[in-house]
């Protein structure tokens, strides 16, 4: 028998196993690491890429961090599932949010709102289930589904239902392997928010179908024109037993970087994912932890002051791209982002080149323009852009200049 070598090895060309070599890479950090790179390299290039809010951290969240460094207590491992005393916070304000008990046992402090997604789909998601996934979705959302062996399905609802699905199109997607529903409100990429009459709906579809929500809030203290981001579990404090919670400070308080998120669910749940964390991260910085109690109990005026500038900043987003012939803008009424519909600019000619989808219109832009923006394909069908409006005003205004005189 003739001595296996790497030359000879059947398995050499799996190095990197196929889950992994399967997993695409998130094109919304990669376009905006691209504007990063042309910037470094001397470029002006205007990035309406990054879901990051363009502010400083507030100053009371960076002074408890710089307490917590003279406890000596917080240089050595905590529980994995969080310092009891976050979790004791993030419970009280979901118990006041949803309108219904909520305990720390039910807690997991999270390495960011990414962690908690993924440990949300790894907790009740088996090989074969599917994921009913509406669409526009999250780029990330279908990833760690498959992550987790099971199937997202998505649900497209376009601009002109302001990007929100109904009960009538889940109902044709479920299946008898339907096992849960992604909800998102506000929405990352469209921005949009559901009504307290669209999310009980939907809440009442999940019930009688029995089954999972994993509701994503990371963006609801950012809305705007006086609308409402309700819990799902307010309104229908019924799926008490099939509903997970993930949340965050990363962009309502501008703390991407502390890398702190958390998921709310059944004890049941809560005590899987905990262990789950416990082999695969530990806890979260102690430090990031202090500072995220300091958020969400400190003054929230910061809060107001942030979606002040947003909500200035969406109006003018939409306005300047509203000018452009061949594109439709829907009004976001949350989170950072504006979802335009862009049909109108393709296999057109611009510059000598015809754009035949909306990576091509995306690249053809940062070329010419230097404008940095997502495309569609990242977030579901082709025909559309993201840009976030987590920018200074200035370089917004710059931005939106430059797209109107190139496609004028």
């Amino acid at each position: 028998m003739n001595p296996v070598t790497p030359e000879t090895n059947p398995l050499r060309a799996f190095a990197v196993s196929r889950r992994l070599s399967a997993l695409n890479e998130s094109v919304t950090l990669s376009t905006d690491a691209k504007a990063k790179a042309l910037r470094a390299a001397g470029r002006p290039v205007v990035g309406f890429a990054a879901g990051e809010p363009d502010f400083e951290t507030p100053a009371h969240v960076v002074e408890a961090a710089a307490r917590a460094l003279e406890d000596t207590s917080n240089f050595r491992y905590s529980p994995a599932a969080g310092l009891p005393e976050l979790r004791d916070v993030i419970a009280t304000q979901t118990s006041a949010r949803s309108g219904r008990p909520v305990s720390t046992s039910q807690v997991v402090v999270t390495n960011g709102g990414k962690q908690a997604v993924y440990q949300a789909f790894q907790a009740v998601i088996d090989p074969g289930d599917e994921v009913l996934l509406p669409t526009p979705h999250w780029t990330t959302y279908p990833e760690v589904i498959r992550l987790a062996d099971g199937v997202p399905v998505p649900v497209f609802a376009g601009a002109e239902h302001d990007y929100k699905v109904t009960p009538a199109q889940l109902e044709r997607a479920y299946t008898p392997r339907t096992k849960a529903l992604v909800f998102v409100s506000p929405s990352n990429p469209t921005g949009a928010v559901y009504t307290p009459e669209e999310t009980r709906s939907i809440g009442e579809w999940a019930l009688a179908r029995g089954v999972w929500v994993i509701t994503d809030e990371i963006y609801k203290d950012l809305v705007y024109d006086g609308v409402e981001s309700v819990s799902v579990l307010a309104l229908v404090p019924e799926l008490a037993g099939q509903l997970i919670t993930l949340d965050g400070v990363a962009k309502t308080y501008a703390m991407t970087g502390w890398r702190v998120g958390w998921m709310v669910a059944p004890d049941e749940v809560a005590r899987a994912v905990a262990n789950l964390q416990s082999h695969l991260t530990s806890n979260v910085s102690n430090i990031s932890q202090r500072a995220a109690i300091a958020a969400l109990t400190g003054p929230q005026d910061c809060v107001e002051s942030f979606t002040a500038a947003f909500d200035r900043r969406r109006r003018a987003l939409v306005s300047g791209l509203s000018a452009i012939d061949g594109v439709r803008v829907p009004m976001p009424q949350g989170a950072f982002y504006v979802y335009p519909e862009v049909t109108g600019l393709l296999g057109r000619d611009w510059s000598g080149l015809r754009p035949a989808n909306t990576v091509e219109l995306a690249e053809l832009i940062l070329a010419k323009t230097e404008v940095a923006v997502v495309p569609g394909e990242a977030f579901g069908p082709s025909g559309y852009l993201r840009l976030s409006f987590a920018l200074a005003d200035d370089a917004l205004a710059e931005g939106i200049d430059r797209l109107r005189r190139f496609f004028s």
